[in-house]
């Protein structure tokens, strides 16, 4: 019988991508919403530590063992910013397009470009369970200022990837999958898991 996991998110694409990595392990994921949990507050200034909080708020509210991600971009020349902003660093109403001419008038100027996503994913058993799983993910690439692709969300069109010679919404999901931070973390949680 699957042991149900909650994830903290109610990001569609999230909980696909977790359920069939995860569902070989034993697990059935199901989204927050399904438990009527509201969103965590973020207020931290690291990815663990909101990563955390909406773990624990999960694993709390829904009496199971939760899953959480953090996760965003930073661009080393503008000292890590957006960061844990990543989402809403435009301000409110969040807004994909808003957040990339953001980042892209920030760097006008800048011949330093480089840039990383980066996420954790934190997975608890209970809410105040005393030694949390963690895993965490790194993608490098350089920031560009003209959109390329179609695929992909948030910064993903303006996130160039040199060694492949496209940018991340150029991508295929699969090959995305494969790729990215939270692909890369999510690989490492699993293979804790295992050996949990």
């Amino acid at each position: 019988m699957s042991q149900i996991l909650v994830l903290a998110s109610d990001n569609a694409g999230k909980l696909r991508e977790f359920d069939s990595l995860l569902a070989p392990l034993g697990f059935l994921v199901k989204p927050q919403k399904e438990f009527a949990i509201p969103a965590a507050e973020e207020p931290f200034g690291t990815f663990l530590e909101n990563a955390l909080a909406k773990a624990r708020h999960a694993a709390r509210l829904s009496g199971h063992a939760a899953l959480a991600d953090d996760s965003g971009i930073c661009v080393p020349a503008l000292g890590g910013a957006p960061g844990v902003h990543s989402a809403r660093y435009a301000g409110e109403p969040k807004s994909d397009a808003a957040n990339n001419r953001k980042l892209c008038q920030a760097l006008q100027g800048h011949t330093e470009r480089r840039a990383y996503y980066y996420c954790v994913l934190v997975f608890v058993r209970h809410a105040d369970d005393p030694q949390p799983l963690v895993a965490d993910g790194v993608w490098h690439g350089e920031i560009v200022d003209i959109a390329r692709g179609e695929g992909g969300f948030g910064y993903d069109p303006y996130f160039w990837l040199p060694e492949l010679g496209c940018s991340v919404a150029e991508l295929d999901a699969a090959r995305k999958n494969q790729l990215s931070h939270r692909g890369q973390a999510m690989r490492a949680l699993a293979a804790r898991l295992q050996d949990a």
